[in-house]
């Protein structure tokens, strides 16, 4: 069973009762809602005005639960992970720690090559010119040392948006801002599970800041954002774009986990996808494999209508 998002837009007291998250509202018709903690991959803390009992917390955290704390802006700013997440974690941490450079920029390379050929994918569904991009997926070599994922970003999101303003800037003008919400749930989703496969998502392949804890969710989540983009692109179709996040934005994004990727000959939610794609991670950390298994769209759903 897929797991669920829950999201706390409203005043309330969230506590622990018989292994269930259980919702206290102050205000509205319903007073009081459980959630089995077993149904829930990711919580989102929105409203300002929440209280929740440490035991619930802690709870969440120790079943694996990704739980997202929203800023007055009701933008995602913090993220709360186990610490042990494996019964294999020591072992995975070592492996993941001394890692070669080789298999670094090896790994760099695979992924960025997905992600460009996902871009191309996503051009295509909305008939745009996806030929460079096809062409340099094919091209990424170790470590991306020609910094192809630089050039086709900037010719993806031009191409995407072309004849119109928009530069894709995370702390530009709409609608960048859905962009950066889908992003933080996708980062949610990917950090949780390289915790879930036993390895520290602090120390990543490519993306290297003191400051940031989830180098490595940064860095696997790159193959992943082409879809969060395409998904983003069709819902615009349907919903308005404003200067806000709206609720009806906020609740189609809080979607994203559920989304359908391919992986090989399999088709699986996005959440499932993502610890499939980081246990396949762990076994090119231990040398037993060379190819990460990466996700593209279902192969039936390549094309726009």
């Amino acid at each position: 069973m897929i797991k669920r998002t829950i999201v706390i837009e409203s005043t309330a007291i969230l506590k622990l009762r018989l292994n269930q998250l259980v919702i206290s509202r102050v205000e509205g018709p319903v007073k009081e809602t459980t959630v089995p903690i077993e149904d829930i991959g990711v919580l989102v803390l929105e409203s300002e005005h929440l209280t929740l009992t440490n035991a619930l917390l802690s709870y969440l955290i120790e079943h694996q639960v990704a739980v997202i704390s929203c800023n007055g802006k009701h933008m995602p700013v913090g993220l709360w992970l186990p610490l042990d997440g494996h019964s294999l974690q020591s072992a995975r941490f070592q492996d993941q720690l001394e890692s070669s450079v080789p298999l670094k920029k090896n790994i760099w390379a695979q992924l960025v090559e997905m992600k460009i050929e996902n871009q191309g994918k996503v051009l295509e569904f909305f008939s745009k010119e996806a030929a460079p991009l096809v062409r340099w997926s094919k091209e990424v070599k170790s470590g991306d040392s020609g910094n192809l994922e630089a050039r086709a970003a900037a010719y993806y999101w031009s191409t995407l948006f072309e004849g119109t303003e928009f530069r894709r800037d995370r702390f530009g003008p709409p609608p960048n801002h859905l962009f950066n919400y889908g992003y933080a749930i996708l980062r949610a989703v990917v950090a949780r599970a390289l915790v879930s496969s036993g390895l520290l998502p602090t120390f990543g392949v490519h993306h290297k800041n003191q400051y940031n804890a989830y180098c490595l969710a940064d860095d696997v989540m790159e193959p992943f954002r082409p879809i969060v983009d395409r998904y983003i692109l069709e819902q615009s179709s349907e919903l308005e774009v404003g200067e806000e996040l709206t609720r009806e934005w906020k609740l189609m994004l809080l979607k994203i986990p559920t989304l359908d990727v391919q992986l090989g000959k399999e088709r699986r939610p996005l959440l499932v996808g993502a610890s499939y794609v980081t246990a396949s991670l762990v076994r090119l950390y231990e040398g037993r494999d060379k190819k990460l298994l990466l996700p593209t769209f279902p192969k039936h759903d390549l094309r726009s209508n």
